[in-house]
Order: C-alpha cells, then structure tokens, then sequence
C-alpha cells in the first residue's frame, strides 16, 4: 500500500481544520471514518449523493487538512482518521464535534 502526501503532525493547524469541518459533506466522510477505520472512499460514501470527482475534493481537503490519512490500495483508497495526531496536536477537539454532529445527523432525521 502506498500512503498519499500527507503534513506532518507538527505542521497540523487550525484554519484547515475548522475549514474541513465546516462543511456538511466533510464532517459525515469524517464521522464515518471516525466509526469506521481502515474504510475504502466508496464505502465511506456510500449513501451520499454527492458527484464522484466533488467527493474526491472533499477527501483530498480532508487529507491535506490532517484529518484523514489516505492510501492506496490497489484501485481503492483506504481512510484512516489522524485521531492520535489530532489529539496530541488540538486534545478535546475533534471528539466533542463529532459527538455534536451526530446528535444533530439524528434530530434532523425526518422518520
């Protein structure tokens, strides 16, 4: 498996983050990733209609924002969150919007 570019965790900062994670799209593949570690991109969005070349964006923000790190295996790409590197560089952070947005993913739930 080859890993894809990725910065390291010292260069981690906030702005990118923030900025990943301000979009609807970005925050459920990141939930998703969270519950589900070593996923492929397609089983990731699975369910989202979204566009294929607009979720390959929306992966490469996430990658190149730290928060997932990607590899290539044979024709699939592999997910795995940066939680350790994420925690060491901002603790406290990811979990409790994560918890947030699930909670909010099922109070907006119209069933």
């Amino acid at each position: 498996m080859r890993p894809l570019p990725q910065p390291a965790r010292e260069s981690l900062t906030l702005p990118p983050v923030l900025h990943a994670l301000g979009d609807p799209v970005r925050l459920e593949l990141v939930r998703r990733a969270w519950a589900r570690p070593e996923s492929s991109c397609s089983a990731l969005a699975d369910g989202l209609n979204v566009a294929l070349s607009t979720l390959s964006n929306h992966f490469r923000i996430l990658r190149e924002a730290g928060l997932i790190s990607m590899t290539v295996d044979g024709r699939h790409r592999r997910i795995r969150p940066r939680a350790d590197d994420l925690g060491d560089r901002f603790p406290g952070l990811i979990e409790p919007i994560l918890r947030l947005s699930a909670a909010e993913s099922v109070n907006s739930d119209p069933r």
